[in-house]
């Protein structure tokens, strides 16, 4: 959970997606730069990298995304500059693939989130801080719906 000044934030997706034609491509040296490209990728949005897994013919990540980013241009911008920076490092990519389009169309998407015991245990905590921050208040309030006579 991502604790900020005004709010907290659990948001986890499981993203899936191939390169184009599901090829068996992602291996070896490619494999490692693909890492390598997700991870720098990721800080630069401020996305946390949970799990991960590379097959050769398809990429499982588990991320904690800032709700603030939408889901699909995250997505996007993974892929699009991951591919981009693929085919600078392995100029031979082109000739497999052909308009510096690494990956396939489309991608897999599903949030994860939380049990019913961290969200009754949340709740109970954020009214037990509601209730200290009133008792360190002294301003006496008025009803502004009542009137003045």
């Amino acid at each position: 959970m991502v604790i900020l000044s005004t709010s907290n934030y659990s948001y986890w997706i499981k993203i899936v997606f191939t390169p184009k034609y599901r090829r068996k491509i992602i291996y070896n040296q490619y494999r490692e730069d693909l890492i390598e490209i997700f991870k720098r990728l990721c800080s630069y949005k401020g996305v946390e990298i949970i799990e991960g897994h590379m097959m050769p013919d398809h990429v499982h990540m588990l991320l904690s995304i800032p709700p603030k980013i939408a889901i699909s241009t995250f997505v996007g911008y993974l892929k699009g500059k991951s591919a981009l920076q693929m085919f600078d490092k392995h100029a031979n990519l082109k000739y497999k693939f052909g308009n510096r389009h690494f990956w396939a169309e489309g991608y897999y998407v599903s949030t994860i989130g939380l049990n019913e015991a961290t969200v009754k245990k949340y709740i109970a905590e954020q009214e037990k801080q509601d209730i200290a921050l009133d008792k360190l208040s002294v301003k006496e309030y008025e009803n502004p719906f009542k009137g003045n006579k």
